[in-house]
């Protein structure tokens, strides 16, 4: 009698994702209100940006991502933070890697992509405990960006 065996072993994947952290002149940051009917962090805000495609550099990613989910032109400069985290319970770990960034026009148009978010906020340092919880690893990444934006003259 032959026998098989069952596998029951979860299918665990990796992914890179890349955020922006858009600021302007006042010293603002820009963030996005995640859609109510996304079933990961649905209504959170977060920094702006989405997943690499295979192949893609994290610029031209961040670029894209940025142009299909709000519209807008940016201009990537140097990444600042990175961190990981599990989801789906535990199948999935991804790498956020975060960068500072410039819109290439101010004055360009918002088109928010409803699947993706509900809207946007510029927002102060002083704003940002309302928006992320104390343990959120993209708070941490804000704080830091925005002490490094002190000590550089942009």
């Amino acid at each position: 009698m032959s026998g098989f065996a069952i596998t029951t072993a979860k299918m665990q994947t990796q992914e890179i994702t890349v955020c922006a952290f858009i600021y302007n002149s006042q010293n603002q940051l820009l963030i996005g209100k995640r859609a109510a009917h996304l079933s990961f962090l649905p209504n959170k805000y977060e920094l702006l940006g989405g997943h690499i495609e295979f192949g893609e550099t994290l610029q031209k990613g961040l670029i894209r991502e940025l142009k299909e989910e709000m519209g807008i032109d940016i201009i990537v400069e140097n990444p600042f933070y990175a961190f990981t985290y599990l989801l789906k319970n535990n199948t999935r770990h991804a790498v956020e890697i975060d960068f500072f960034a410039r819109m290439k026009d101010k004055n360009q148009p918002f088109i928010i992509d409803p699947n993706e978010h509900s809207g946007y906020k510029w927002v102060n340092e002083n704003e940002i405990d309302t928006y992320f919880d104390q343990d959120d690893e993209e708070k941490k990444a804000i704080i830091t960006g925005f002490e490094i934006l002190k000590t550089k003259k942009y």
